[in-house]
């Protein structure tokens, strides 16, 4: 090889690598995102509160600029939000009721504010994410009634692998709901949560140990009239499928089916359950951490109990 055709293949893998930087880049970003999902689970075995809470905000600021570099990677869009759900119900849902505790109206209002708006940017990211099941942007129309929804679901979603992404979708939708109680277009859209976590039920039932009929236990538990038969029968599903080793179903079941059904022997015993319970679940420590956590509150203060309507 003569010096001059050297320095043309030189010249050449030069060009080459300036043309394919951009793609080198967006593969190693891709990458990053896809490792940072792969090993996201890794918080949820952390006992610390505290720590987890920390931990918890940095990383969406960190997966926030993923998604700012990536807008269209689904991975990003899916860890943003389950985290944001996750960091609205955990983390600003407490300080909610720490406020409330104390009869601090001006900050109780303040951290509902701030978990309707974790919930709502949740949902926000998950309707970003159905669109790329969709392209066409059909979920928009689709979301007019409850039968159209659940059409809308039934096509796009087939698959048992996508029954994780409806659950968090759905559970933001649910929870944006949860703290909009005096906004009655907000309410008025619960049926598309619900629609949503009922679908993935049945794509995968086991999911997030069976998180979807905990959720649905407690739809289904909302107000003293509603369908209280059927509460119990996903919470019994739930704990069947969990063996009771994830907490958070023995809370929902105390805090909304025994408390709508004014039992407070079974509210307090179960409470008492999750309280008693050892590290049943090293996977779902942090989980399980914030059920005893709230358990706690559940038991040791009057608030909550009257707020059953339990008698003195």
């Amino acid at each position: 090889m003569t010096f001059t055709s050297g320095l043309a293949k030189l010249g050449l893998t030069a060009v080459l690598m300036l043309g394919t930087g951009g793609c080198l880049k967006a593969v190693l970003l891709k990458g990053q995102i896809k490792g940072t999902r792969d090993g996201s689970g890794a918080v949820n075995t952390l006992h610390d509160y505290e720590v987890a809470r920390a931990a918890a905000f940095a990383g969406i600021a960190q997966i926030e600029g993923m998604h700012k570099l990536a807008p269209e990677n689904t991975d990003a869009l899916f860890m943003l939000t389950r985290a944001w759900s996750g960091v609205g119900f955990g983390f600003i849902e407490d300080e909610y009721e720490l406020a409330y505790e104390r009869g601090d109206e001006l900050q109780a209002e303040y951290h509902l504010l701030r978990a309707r708006a974790a919930f709502e940017r949740g949902r926000f990211y998950g309707i970003e994410l159905l669109g790329h099941q969709d392209p066409s942007g059909g979920f928009e129309a689709a979301r007019r009634n409850d039968s159209t929804i659940r059409a809308w679901l039934k096509e796009y979603y087939t698959e048992p692998e996508q029954a994780e992404e409806l659950l968090w979708v759905g559970y933001a939708w649910i929870g944006h709901v949860s703290q909009s109680k005096d906004v009655p277009e907000i309410v008025g859209e619960l049926y598309v949560g619900a629609a949503m976590i009922e679908r993935s039920v049945e794509l995968d039932e086991t999911v997030v140990y069976a998180t979807g009929h905990t959720i649905l236990g407690a739809y289904h538990a909302r107000t003293a009239q509603a369908e209280l038969d059927e509460s119990k029968k996903h919470f019994d599903r739930a704990l069947e499928l969990n063996g009771g080793k994830f907490l958070a179903t023995k809370l929902n079941l105390a805090k909304s089916y025994y408390c709508q059904k004014g039992d407070r022997e079974a509210y307090e015993r179960t409470l008492n359950e999750v309280l008693a319970a050892g590290d049943v679940l090293p996977e779902a420590r942090l989980q399980n951490t914030i059920a005893k956590r709230r358990a706690r509150r559940y038991l040791g203060n009057k608030i909550w109990q009257d707020e059953c309507g339990f008698q003195k």
